[in-house]
């Protein structure tokens, strides 16, 4: 392999993992989009729910309720939207995945969005 070759290849490398990771649309795993359902899904699973924070249980964990019924969800500090209060009546969406541990269920939330 030549020079000009080679250095072709280590310039374009980084880029081609750039594109992937701002991939959005569709993929093969499904998210749980309802409380309910989430209470009941296999660890790890991805999930994306639309409801409220109805009230703060203790450190980190939240109650959160949908139309579907409440779940408790972890959410860290920096997590929150910065200088948006959050009351129990805004709309979020939650952003995670399915935490089970010692046959308890939560939703670690890694991201959350407020809706109006």
């Amino acid at each position: 392999m030549n020079l000009r070759t080679f250095l072709s290849a280590a310039l374009l490398l980084p880029m081609s993992t750039v594109a992937v990771a701002q991939y959005k649309g569709p993929n093969a795993v499904r998210s749980v989009t309802a409380a309910d359902s989430a209470s009941k899904a296999a660890d790890n699973t991805p999930v994306v729910l639309e409801g409220t924070l109805v009230r703060h249980i203790g450190n980190d964990i939240y109650e959160f309720r949908d139309d579907s019924g409440t779940v408790r969800v972890e959410i860290d500090p920096e997590d929150f939207p910065l200088g948006t209060p959050i009351e129990a009546t805004t709309k979020v969406r939650l952003i995670g995945e399915v935490e089970k541990d010692w046959g308890a269920v939560e939703i670690d939330v890694e991201q959350v969005e407020v809706l109006n």
